[in-house]
Parts: C-alpha cells; structure tokens; sequence
C-alpha cells in the first residue's frame, strides 16, 4: 500500500469530480490524503472525513478562486486576488514542503494546483499532473476563432506556473487534439467518469436538466420556461415551482439519476459536465459566460463535434433555444459515434500506477 498526496484546484465541482473519481479506484489499493481548497473541500470532506471511509483523509488547502460582480466574473477582482495568492505561494509551498517531508508521500498527483506539486519536487518527491487545463499548453488550438486563440496563448503562461518536472502529464478532456511540438509524452485520456456513469443505461424521460452557477441572470430563468418540456434546475437552491421549471438541491444520487434520464443538458460548460454529457449520448445547450474563456473553448469544441450548440449566457435568447430544441436527434444522432466510449479512467489510472513503487503496488 502506497501513499498518495492528491492536490486540486477548488474553483468548481469538475476538479473535484475528478479527484473524487480517481479516489474511489485507488483507496482499496492504497492511503490517500486529499488537500482541497473552498468548493473542492465543502464538497469532498463530508464524503471522505467520516468514520465509514478508511484510508482517505481531506485537509483544506488555499487556492484560487473565481469572483462575480452583480452576478457577472469579475475578472478584475479575480485577477487581483490570484495575484495576491501568487505573493504568497513561495511561503505556502515551504509550509507544504515540511508536510511532505515529514509525512513522506511515495506520490504526488495534482489536478491544476500549484502548492503541492512545488512542495513535492523540493522533497524529490514523482509528480503527476492529471488536468483539463494543461490542453492550453500541449494542444494544437488553430481551429480556434482568433480571439479565443490569443486567449489560450495569454492563460498557457498561467498553466506554466503551476508547473514543476513533472514525471507524467496527463490531460484529461471530453476532446482531442493534435499535440503540439515537445509535448509528444503528454497522455491524452477523455472525461474521468464517476462509477454511477460509467454504469448507467442512459434513456430519455422526457424532460431538460440544466445546471447553473448561482449568478444566472434572471433572464435565463425565463427562457427556460418556453421549453416544450419539463425542465429540472440544479445549482441555484430549493425554489417553489415556476411553471414548468423545478428547483432542487444539489444531491450528487439524485442530480446522476437524473442526468442519467434527461433528453438533454443546458447549461455551464466545464470540462467535467460536458465529458459526461457526451459519453451519456446527451445533446448539451452551453451557456458560458462571455468572460470565462475556458468554457467558451469547451463550447467551441461541443459544437464541432456535433454535440450541441452554444452561446454566452448574456446573450441567450428564444432563437438559441428554440434552435436547440429542434436540432435535438441531429445531435442525438451525432453522438451515437462518441456514446460509451470516451471513458478516460482505465488510461488515467494506468499512468498513476505506473510511478508507484513497484513493491506497494495492490
């Protein structure tokens, strides 16, 4: 039995989904300690910080965070306060590095976070990075509308400083792409997908289910009720009704069941949703906001893969719904190439064991 140091970032569900994935398939093999910053760890410590769970342990780390203004990104202030973070990285790095020389992890894997991977090379300790974001640095991006490309080239110089040597990179994406010139060792793996996906026998129970950041505009709201079916809201807290659209907490059991059965998904465009989306076979509405520029790439990629159609949420309107809605079995139809077969874990977790000491393997 190893010891595994995981780090992610905390910023969303979709690191955390991950983490949480590849924590089910290596906790009967080995101890892992998560470290996880705001959402991540609200999120993974009551499921792991239970006397029911053995072998996993959650601690709370500092990170980045997103941060909204009149429910819109304020980058500005974003900005600002992952500036700040970055002032204080070398102090948070030396404060993890005595952890990790103390607790003496045989492994580090980190899901687009900086301060264990740092801390784990001073101690000579294997890195493997496990991402979505590091597709900025090793993917060929030229299809991508100009604007979108400087974009991706102005945020590699982020992805670059989390970097340390890593011993393996692993890019975790619901697309591909050719790699670009030196990054030829990068291992490509689709969507890391939770049990309960990669199980499912998917159907349509003739409803939506959309899932919102709790700055949606109103006006999306109203869009949502001219659907010609029922549509099930997950993200923005229990409400009463309103016409045809639901309200309901986050329940990871129930939101799956219900992903598992929906005709189709509207909503924001991580990574981690739209992996999942595609390998259920469901056709996805993307509503990225304008300024999130990582969703607008997913988007893109949605689209040309046939998988859905897209526009910024400040711009949604009828004609994009009622677009969508008709196109639904095009899009069904196009997914039937993609459906069951983009499942990311077996590789993933190849290239994890691959750099655990051969004598602790399970």
């Amino acid at each position: 039995m190893a010891k595994i140091f995981y780090s992610m970032s905390g910023e969303g569900r979709g690191h955390a989904a991950r983490v949480r994935t590849m924590t089910e398939h290596l906790r009967h093999e080995h101890q892992l300690v998560l470290f996880a910053p705001n959402e991540a760890y609200d999120f993974l410590a009551p499921i792991y910080n239970t006397p029911a769970i053995r072998g996993v342990e959650v601690r709370r780390l500092p990170g980045l965070k997103f941060y909204y203004t009149d429910r819109r990104l304020d980058l500005t202030k974003s900005i600002f306060h992952g500036v700040k973070f970055l002032g204080q990285l070398r102090r948070n790095v030396r404060d993890m590095a005595e952890i990790v020389h103390s607790e003496k992890p045989d492994l580090i894997v980190s899901d687009f976070e900086p301060i264990l991977p740092k801390a784990g090379r001073k101690c000579d300790i294997p890195v493997v990075s496990l991402n979505h974001q590091d597709f900025l640095l090793a993917y060929d991006l030229s299809s991508l509308p100009p604007v979108l490309q400087r974009w991706a080239w102005m945020m590699s110089f982020v992805v670059k400083a989390h970097h340390v040597d890593h011993a393996e990179t692993i890019v975790s994406s619901f697309f591909k792409s050719r790699l670009r010139p030196g990054f030829d060792n990068v291992v490509q793996v689709g969507p890391l997908l939770r049990p309960d996906v990669c199980q499912a026998q998917p159907s349509e129970g003739g409803f939506i289910l959309s899932y919102l950041r709790k700055a949606t505009p109103d006006q999306t709201l109203e869009l949502l009720k001219l659907c010609d079916r029922p549509v099930k809201v997950y993200g923005l807290g229990k409400r009463p009704a309103d016409g045809p659209v639901t309200f309901h907490e986050i329940d990871e059991n129930r939101f799956t069941e219900d992903f598992i059965h929906c005709d189709a998904l509207v909503g924001a465009a991580g990574n981690q949703s739209l992996g999942e989306a595609i390998y259920l076979g469901k056709p996805v509405l993307a509503l990225p906001e304008s300024s999130h520029h990582e969703q607008r790439i997913n988007s893109h990629f949605l689209k040309q893969m046939g998988a859905g159609s897209w526009t910024s949420i400040e711009t949604f309107a009828k004609s994009h719904l009622t677009s969508f809605l008709d196109g639904i079995a095009k899009f069904r139809a196009n997914l039937a190439r993609y459906r069951g077969l983009t499942n990311g874990n077996p590789p993933a977790l190849a290239a994890i064991r691959k750099h655990l000491p051969a004598t602790k393997l399970a």
